[in-house]
C-alpha cells in the first residue's frame, strides 16, 4: 500500500494544536447524502468565513524553523459548504482554513489558495509551511490560504481504517509476487474497504474532487476575491484543473506543479509510477556514490537495499528509540525508501538510516515511514490514508477497474521489470476495485475560456513523471508548460529559474514563453 501522487507531510501535529478553532458542529453527519454529479455547478450562497486569531497557537510550533523569523500573523477560519451540490440548500459540512499574512504587505492582490497534494494532505497545514518557504515577493502581495478539503484533516475527516490495520498495511510485503503475498495484499485492501463501507455507507461518495472544487469556489467568494489565484502541487493539480474546468472565467492565475497525468488510465498511471520511482532510486544511488565523503551504503546502493530487504525478512530490525516496540519489516524499509525519494533533501537521511538499519537500528527508517504515512509517536495516525483512498476511489471510473486475475499477472510481470516498486504498484490497483462507494469520475479538463494556466513539470520527478505535465498543459486550452531539469517531487520554489518565472506569473500575470526549460 502506497500513497499515489502525493506530496505528503505529517500534518496532524500542527492541526491538532490549532483544532480549538473548530466547533462541535464539525461532526456533521454526511451519511444521508449521495455524491454530487459532475454537471454544471450549482450556485449556492457562500457562507461567511468565521475567522479567529490563532497566532499564539501556531507561532510556538514553528519557532526555530527556517522562515519563522518572518513577521507573520495566522488566523484560523471555519465555514460551511453543502454536503451535496445536487441539494445545495440542504445539509452542510464544515471546512477548516488557515490564513497567513505577512506584516506590512504592499499593494495586496488578494489570496493565494494552496493545496499540497495527496489527496489527503492538509491544505491548512500547507498554508503554514508555505508562509515559511514562499518567496517574500509573493508574500508581500498575497495572503496564503489553505483549507482542508472535505474528508481531510479538520474538515469532517474520513476516519474508517483503524491504526492497527494501518500498521499492518505499512509492514506488509512491499513486493508481493507470490500467491500468498498477493492474497495478503488483497486481504488488507478488502478489510479497509469493508470497514469504510460499514462506517460511512453512501456518504463515501461525497468525498470527491469535483465537490471539493465547488467548495473552493465558495471559499473564493468568502475570501472576497473576484477570481481565484491558486497554487496546487501533485494531486493539487487535479483539484486546480477541475476547478478551472467548472469555473474557467473565475481563474485569475493558476500554478499546477507536478501534474497528475489526466490522460492515463489507472493501469498506465501505476506502471508509469513504478518506472519513475525506479529512476528516482537510481538518481539517489548515483548521488550517494559520488559523495566526496563516501556513500554510507557503499558503491552499490541497489544491492545494499536488496540485501537489507532480505535481512529484514529473515529477522525484522529493532529500533533504538526508547519505548519503540515495533520492528522494521521489508515493508517499513521500502516505505522509508519511497518517502525519501519525494525530496532530494531527504536523501542523506535515507542513506544514513539504511546503513544504521543494517547494523541493527531501524529508528531512522521508522522516522521516514511514519512521517510519510502520518503516524504520530503515540501510535495514532492522521486520516491521510483514509482520505487518500476515499477521494481517489470516489474520483475513479468503475469501468477502468481491473479484476483480481489481471492484477496478479501484472504484479508478477512488473515485479520483474521494476524490481523495487513494480509489484506493489500493480497490487495497489486492487484498492478501488473493492471500494464500495458511488463514483464521480473526474471530468475531461480543457478549461476553455480560462486565463493562462501555468503547468510546471520536473524531468526527474519520481512521483508524477514529466509526461503528466506535458499532457495537462496540452489538454488545457490556455495551458503553458514550464519544465525544470531537476530531481525530486515538485519544482517551485526550489530553483531560481522556476521561482522567477512563477513569481512573475502570480504577481504580474506574465506568462513564460512556451517551452521554457530551467536547468538543474
Amino acid at each position: 500500500m502506497r500513497l499515489s501522487s502525493a506530496l505528503v507531510a505529517a500534518a496532524a501535529g500542527l492541526l491538532l494544536a490549532v483544532s480549538g478553532c473548530t466547533s462541535s458542529s464539525d461532526t456533521t453527519d454526511a451519511g444521508s447524502s449521495s455524491s454530487a454529479a459532475a454537471t454544471t455547478p450549482a450556485e449556492p450562497q457562500a457562507a461567511e468565513i468565521e475567522w479567529e486569531d490563532c497566532n499564539d497557537r501556531i507561532q510556538p510550533l514553528i519557532a526555530g524553523s527556517p522562515g519563522s523569523e518572518r513577521p507573520l500573523a495566522f488566523e484560523c477560519g471555519r465555514t460551511e459548504v453543502p454536503i451535496t451540490y445536487e441539494e445545495p440548500e440542504g445539509a452542510t459540512l464544515p471546512v477548516f482554513l488557515i490564513r497567513a499574512r505577512l506584516t506590512g504587505q504592499a499593494d495586496p492582490i488578494g489570496s493565494l489558495v494552496v493545496n499540497p497534494g495527496g489527496p489527503g494532505a492538509s491544505g491548512a497545514d500547507a498554508a503554514i509551511r508555505q508562509a515559511l518557504t514562499l518567496p517574500e515577493d509573493v508574500l508581500r502581495r498575497f495572503d496564503v490560504v489553505g483549507f482542508d478539503p472535505r474528508g481531510v484533516g479538520l474538515s469532517t475527516p474520513v476516519e474508517c481504517i483503524p491504526d492497527e490495520l494501518k500498521d499492518r498495511m505499512v509492514a506488509a510485503e512491499p513486493r508481493p509476487t507470490t500467491e500468498a503475498a498477493l492474497d495478503d495484499a488483497f486481504g488488507l485492501a478488502q478489510e479497509a474497504a469493508d470497514g469504510c463501507a460499514e462506517e460511512y455507507g453512501e456518504a463515501l461518495g461525497t468525498f470527491t474532487t469535483t465537490a471539493t472544487a465547488r467548495d473552493m469556489d465558495l471559499l473564493r467568494q468568502g475570501l472576497g476575491d473576484e477570481q481565484l489565484t491558486f497554487l496546487g502541487y501533485s494531486y493539487g493539480t487535479t483539484l486546480g484543473s477541475t476547478y478551472a474546468e467548472l469555473f474557467p472565467d473565475r481563474v485569475r492565475a493558476m500554478v499546477l506543479d507536478a501534474a497528475v497525468d489526466p490522460d492515463t488510465d489507472p493501469r498506465a498511471d501505476a506502471e508509469a509510477g513504478a518506472a519513475a520511482f525506479e529512476a528516482g532510486f537510481d538518481a539517489f544511488a548515483a548521488n550517494c556514490t559520488q559523495l566526496i565523503a563516501g556513500c554510507p551504503i557503499g558503491g552499490e546502493p541497489r544491492r545494499f537495499v536488496e540485501d537489507l530487504l532480505a535481512q529484514a525478512a529473515a529477522a525484522p530490525i529493532a529500533s533504538a528509540r526508547a519505548g519503540e516496540t515495533r520492528q522494521a519489516t521489508p515493508g517499513v524499509v521500502m516505505a522509508a525508501v519511497q518517502a525519501a525519494l519525494y525530496t532530494t533533501s531527504a536523501w542523506p537521511q535515507l542513506a544514513q538510516s539504511l546503513a544504521a538499519a543494517q547494523q541493527g537500528d531501524a529508528q531512522g527508517l521508522f522516522s521516514l515511514a511514519d512521517n510519510f504515512y502520518g503516524r504520530l509517536q503515540d501510535g495514532s495516525y492522521s486520516n491521510l490514508i483514509d482520505a487518500n483512498r476515499a477521494i481517489n476511489c470516489a474520483d475513479s471510473d468503475p469501468e477502468q477497474d481491473l479484476d483480481e486475475a489481471e492484477i496478479r499477472a501484472l504484479a508478477i510481470d512488473w515485479g520483474q521489470r521494476y524490481p523495487l516498486f513494480g509489484a506493489e504498484s500493480a497490487a495497489s490497483l486492487y484498492t478501488c476495485t473493492v471500494w464500495e462507494a458511488e463514483r464521480t469520475p473526474l471530468p475531461d479538463r480543457d478549461a476553455a475560456g480560462a486565463a493562462p494556466i501555468l503547468v510546471v513539470g520536473n524531468s526527474g520527478d519520481p512521483v508524477t513523471p514529466l509526461p503528466g505535465a506535458v499532457d495537462l498543459a496540452e489538454d488545457l486550452t490556455s495551458g503553458v508548460l514550464l519544465t525544470w531539469q531537476g530531481q525530486g517531487h515538485t519544482s517551485y520554489p526550489k530553483t531560481e529559474c522556476v521561482t522567477a518565472a512563477v513569481n512573475a506569473y502570480l504577481i504580474d500575470l506574465t506568462v513564460p514563453a512556451e517551452g521554457t526549460t530551467c536547468p538543474l
